[in-house]
């Protein structure tokens, strides 16, 4: 399993529920627009932080946002 796609996919799809584009997206969690596309491509090794404030804007948990089947 690689953690960084799994991560990625699990934000994307948080992310399409909601109906966000990822500029809202990191205009909701505080990070540069650019960020966000390379986090959900799995291209990202995302600190603690980072996953914090992606959960905060998504209205969620870290752990929740961490929470994805093997």
């Amino acid at each position: 399993m690689d953690i960084k796609k799994e991560v990625g996919k699990k934000v994307k799809t948080l992310r399409l529920e909601k109906g966000w584009s990822q500029e809202k997206l990191a205009l909701m969690s505080d990070l540069d627009r650019t960020y966000i596309p390379s986090i959900e491509a799995g291209k990202r090794n995302i600190s603690i932080c980072v996953i914090e404030k992606i959960a905060n804007a998504l209205k969620i948990t870290p752990m929740e946002l961490l929470n994805f089947k093997k």
